[in-house]
């Protein structure tokens, strides 16, 4: 009997909302278990596996140094690396606070900031190794995930989305919100996949699965700047807020919120101080504990 393919699913800075999707498939999700072996996968399974994985989905930004570390071991151990979700495609709402110092951050949300590592920015999963495969959205749209895992199985290629909100607003009879609405929309830029629900509820798509390969994003935020949709020009760096959202940190979105300063640094209130008899000694053991591969290895 042939061995099914090993399937994982690993997060990192993220809510969880993308696995949970997974779970929501159902039906499908155990039509899926005849065809793969699901060997890591906490959010259905006590199950655990450091690897070798055939395909790995990974939720989340990277966050910490030991994030880093960890996905780094992850791409060593996998054959084919699946990012799911806005927060391992493009940061994330983890990503908006570079909009920020980073020891600001810090300060005003940890009452002991010295003990928590984390990295200056939270960064896409691409940003630290390769990408084999990327699923967006905000959470992904598990036909997606279905879609991927089916064509793997019978040895086609994915068809996953790969053309603009604007074509699915086509496609949906959507009226366009720039031209009937005179809305600031990303859609032109942006991937499709989402059902174009935005539009679908008058108002702008704000480019929740990130920008489309190739888009020219440049000349969108030109467009805007120069007061289009309306006749009045718009201040560069409320054009920059547009494209500084969840996935902001995807690279053209970025890109263009740096040169039109749309992240201003802003002034953060530092939490409220602990009583000192509250403040631990040494880091929580959460993060002084093994890495998931390292509690395998005691296991064994």
């Amino acid at each position: 009997m042939t061995a099914r393919p090993r399937v994982g699913g690993v997060k990192f800075a993220s809510c969880d909302g993308c696995q949970l999707t997974i779970l929501d498939l159902e039906d499908e999700l155990l039509a899926l278990t005849e065809r793969f072996e699901f060997v890591e996968f906490a959010e259905a399974t006590s199950r655990r596996s450091s690897g070798p994985f055939d395909v790995l989905f990974v939720e989340g930004s990277i966050s910490t140094p030991e994030q880093a570390v960890e996905i780094a071991r992850l791409r060593a151990a996998t054959k084919t690396l699946v990012t799911i979700g806005a927060c391992a495609t493009a940061g994330g709402i983890q990503a908006l606070r570079t909009a920020a110092e980073h020891e600001a951050f810090r300060s005003a949300v940890y009452p002991a900031p010295a003990f928590v590592d984390s990295l200056a920015v939270a960064s896409p999963v691409s940003a630290h190794v390769t990408v084999d495969a990327e699923l967006r959205g905000c959470p992904i749209g598990p036909e997606q995930l279905v879609e991927f895992l089916t064509a793997l199985a019978t040895g086609r290629r994915p068809q996953l989305p790969d053309q603009a909100v604007c074509v699915e607003c086509k496609r949906r009879n959507v009226t366009c919100v720039v031209v009937a609405r005179g809305l600031p929309c990303l859609g032109p830029v942006t991937m499709d996949g989402c059902g174009a629900i935005c539009p679908r509820f008058g108002r702008g798509c704000y480019g929740c699965f990130g920008p489309r390969e190739g888009a020219n994003v440049d000349s969108l935020a030109r467009w805007f700047a120069e007061g289009q949709p309306g006749p009045t020009p718009r201040d560069p760096a409320a054009v920059g807020r547009l494209f500084a959202g969840f996935t902001g940190a995807a690279g053209p979105f970025r890109a263009v919120t740096d040169r039109l300063g749309g992240r201003p640094p802003r002034t953060l209130k530092p939490a409220v101080a602990r009583p000192p008899e509250l403040v631990p000694e040494s880091p929580p053991t959460w993060q002084t504990g093994p890495t998931m591969g390292e509690a395998d290895d005691a296991r064994d």
